[in-house]
């Protein structure tokens, strides 16, 4: 792309009420984005959209120098960038009327497989919520999918943890620029980000992570991909935000369900009541509803669900899921269950043929 035109485009980004969908008619209409601060204001002002305020703030100089700065930062920085009508743009993303014109992205990322799902959920996610999380990308992995998130706490660590655990490639979506990084304890993830995959936004080098970012950075986690998983969230929250804009892309959306009374599965079983998500309890789930190859076996120890159990059934299932094995004594101290009612628990679980106890006062589960 010539040096005029990416820079009218950073200009048309850095626009006040110029977004993705009313910049997109306007290059449509002109032929180009550096042909549209050539052509003449009473000819933009036919297109309907166009207004004398934004008129005004399409031809203020100011917006001109910023560009020209982000410029400078992208031949300094060697930073990668695609532009919606070139032919490495993802091609999911360019199906969506409000994917972002030009982004940025650094690493190493590889839009040629186009098995690609995001997953998203809550900062506050449960043993459930992790353990669910870590085995469904475990089992996922022998069909190579790319995993999307966005690189905040809880959920999205957990998911970019396990990708490139299991050498998958993984995309983290910043709502910030990249000379910043957030949250700041996550800056020991860069490296094997960008080394498995790689970041993406599209907010100027510098730009803060501010409140409004997140949720405008949300249609490019849904956009990218195939499906969006739910993992865990409260009744509200910006991965039930990401759902809603997956549903308006006529994406699949996955939701993993949980007890009634857990705060971080009403949003899921929100979604699953008002038809807005498949019910998700195994790899399986997903690999049949996207088309996935299934002569690629999955793992025949999947993730189980158990909805029928107690306050306190749960807490051990959910403590057993992420160490495998423990012995009584560390069940008690984690669940905070007295050691003479965890005994009589214990022995429930165990008919329901959920635990299995072994020598040396070990449980795991069946």
């Amino acid at each position: 792309m010539i040096e005029e035109e990416i820079l009218a485009l950073l200009r048309l980004q850095k626009t006040p009420m110029i977004g993705d969908i009313l910049a997109k008619k306007l290059i449509a209409h002109i032929g180009s984005a550096a042909d549209i601060f050539k052509e003449k204001k009473n000819i933009l002002q036919k297109i309907n959209g166009i207004g004398k305020f934004t008129i005004e703030n399409l031809f203020d100089n100011s917006n001109q120098r910023l560009a020209e700065l982000e410029f400078e930062y992208i031949k300094q920085n060697k930073i990668q960038y695609s532009y919606f009508l070139d032919n490495d743009y993802p091609v999911n993303l360019k199906h969506c009327i409000d994917g972002p014109i030009l982004f940025f992205r650094d690493g190493s990322i590889d839009f040629s497989n186009d098995k690609i799902i995001s997953i998203v959920g809550t900062r506050r996610m449960t043993n459930y919520g992790n353990s669910f999380c870590e085995k469904l990308i475990d089992e996922l992995a022998v069909y190579n999918p790319i995993i999307v998130s966005g690189f905040a706490y809880g959920v999205d660590i957990c998911a970019h943890k396990s990708a490139i655990k299991n050498n998958l490639q993984t995309i983290a979506v910043l709502a910030h620029g990249l000379d910043k990084t957030y949250p700041i304890a996550h800056k020991k993830y860069i490296h094997n980000v960008t080394k498995r995959g790689g970041f993406i936004t599209d907010f100027f080098h510098n730009e803060a992570p501010q409140r409004e970012n997140f949720l405008k950075r949300n249609r490019i986690v849904a956009g990218l991909s195939k499906a969006t998983i739910v993992i865990e969230s409260a009744s509200k929250g910006g991965s039930l935000v990401t759902a809603d804009i997956a549903n308006s892309y006529d994406r699949d959306v996955f939701a993993l369900p949980g007890r009634i009374n857990d705060i971080m599965s009403q949003g899921c079983n929100d979604l699953i009541y008002r038809n807005k998500a498949h019910l998700l309890q195994s790899s399986e789930d997903i690999v049949k509803m996207l088309n996935w190859d299934m002569s690629k076996a999955i793992p025949t120890k999947q993730t189980r669900l158990f909805l029928d159990l107690t306050e306190d059934e749960q807490k051990i299932v959910d403590f057993l899921e992420l160490k495998e094995q423990a012995v009584i004594d560390a069940i008690a101290l984690d669940t905070q269950i007295p050691l003479s009612q965890l005994v009589t628990i214990l022995l429930q679980l165990e008919l329901k043929n959920i635990v299995k106890p072994f020598p040396g006062k070990i449980f795991k589960l069946s």
